[in-house]
């Protein structure tokens, strides 16, 4: 893994323009989902480079964990600040999804314009059933690591019926199960004790390393009342003013400022992964506000998972498809319009991602402490788990049944659907392979057909 990048083992101070290097290079190389992205960063950081002692690692990971959004991202931009200040958080976090938003706007301009092509259409009709297959894995996998006791189980089970049959809100969903850990941590401690882990080896002194255990915390990331006020004021007017402006170029409720508010919603509820907000999501952005269809959507998550950077950019994705689906200037299937859109959408999600860390680091390095939430974080991790068989289920529906329940059953794709299922959990394919062979199936289906 790490002879992919090209660089001394040495801790000594790292340039501005040699870091940026790296994180490019990472947001290129960055598939496996956040467990593969934090990996490769302490393969990288801690093990080779020396940048980060362990536990100086781990201390910033366990922020990144307890936050809402991509906790890779998150964790890059934090090392990023730690490193060069505010312009390294910045374009840390910026280069780790910046070649997942070129590839994602490059794919949906793709799929806009052939989507319907029959080679294309074949593809797209073996990948639904695969992705559906993915969410189960993911799933299964929360699952096995949080789900230790029936208390969690309940909690799963609780979440999966809230969303589906009592049509909960996301956000109380996340507040309520935050609620239950909270108590549930105080009354039965050891039944919300979190036993997540991240595969690190262990501890170190760090004593060679450029940011080690007894290094002392750098000028600019140490605390103060007047920095955080500054980070806070600029956060603010990063969220107010692209909002004013889009709401001047299309209404308070035209289809960007709808966009900005929605997607800055989302990236305060984030919790738990990019599976774990999909069903909110997907719930507005095809029921409520018809930015794309169920099939899009479907269709837009099998593109997300081929390429690099945090899973949650697939939102670039819907919003690409809601600047095409939707009259933005008053037309529809607008590329500028709905490249705009993509980019709005992909501001708003990740602004707040960044204030979080750029705010919040300064706190940490004084603290030196444990950041995890306990109880209400193990809490939310089992209601997630049931949040995302929501989405399987959603998926599922739309993936067997085409033309909704009253049409006809797909058999081929309920085949398809265990085959993926399969190979993902029996056989340790990774998504791209599952992806890849789908693809094939498609394209071998249509072949059959243009035969016959």
């Amino acid at each position: 893994m790490s002879d992919r990048f090209a660089a001394p083992a040495l801790s000594l101070p790292v340039s501005f323009r040699s870091a940026a290097r790296f994180w490019l290079q990472l947001g290129l190389i960055s598939f496996g989902g956040p467990a593969g992205q934090v990996a490769l960063m302490h393969s990288e950081l801690v093990d080779r480079r020396r940048w980060l002692s362990e536990r100086r690692f781990l201390h910033a990971l366990n922020y990144a964990m307890v936050l809402p959004g991509p906790e890779a991202q998150q964790l890059a931009t934090y090392i990023g600040w730690l490193l060069h200040g505010m312009p390294g958080g910045l374009v840390a976090g910026s280069l780790f999804i910046l070649p997942s938003l070129v590839l994602l706007i490059a794919l949906a301009t793709a799929y806009a314009l052939w989507g319907q092509v029959p080679a294309l259409a074949a593809v797209f009709w073996a990948l639904k059933p695969a992705v559906t297959a993915i969410v189960l894995q993911a799933a299964w996998r929360v699952g096995q690591r949080t789900l230790h006791n029936g208390v969690l189980i309940g909690i799963a089970v609780a979440a999966f019926v809230g969303l589906t049959l009592v049509k909960l809100p996301f956000p109380l969903l996340i507040g309520l199960a935050a609620l239950v850990g909270w108590l549930g941590g105080r009354l039965r401690p050891d039944l919300f004790r979190s036993n997540k882990g991240h595969g690190t080896p262990a501890e170190d002194s760090g004593g060679d390393a450029l940011h080690g255990d007894d290094t002392p915390t750098p000028a600019h990331a140490r605390f103060s009342r007047w920095g955080l006020a500054l980070t806070l004021l600029v956060g603010g007017l990063a969220l107010g003013l692209p909002l004013a402006l889009l709401t001047a170029l299309n209404g308070w409720n035209g289809v960007l400022a709808t966009m900005g508010r929605f997607f800055t919603q989302v990236a305060l509820v984030s919790f738990g992964g990019a599976y774990a907000v999909l069903p909110y999501v997907t719930q507005a952005a095809v029921g409520q506000f018809h930015w794309l269809s169920a099939s899009q959507m479907i269709d837009g998550l099998a593109l997300g998972e081929t390429t690099p950077g945090p899973l949650i950019m697939v939102v670039t994705f819907v919003g690409f498809m809601g600047g095409w689906n939707t009259p933005v200037f008053g037309v529809t299937g607008s590329w500028p319009a709905a490249v705009v859109a993509a980019l709005t959408v992909t501001w708003f999600t990740f602004l707040p991602s960044f204030v979080f860390i750029l705010a919040g680091g300064p706190l940490v390095e004084a603290s030196r402490d444990d950041m995890r939430l306990g109880g209400p974080l193990t809490a939310i991790t089992a209601a997630v788990v049931g949040v995302i068989v929501n989405l399987a289920a959603f998926f599922a529906g739309h993936v067997l049944w085409p033309a909704g329940t009253g049409g006809s059953f797909d058999g081929l794709a309920l085949g398809l659907l265990v085959a993926a299922s399969w190979a993902l959990l029996r056989w340790r394919w990774t998504v791209l392979q599952v992806i890849g062979a789908a693809a094939l199936v498609g394209f071998a289906r249509l072949a059959i057909q243009t035969v016959a």
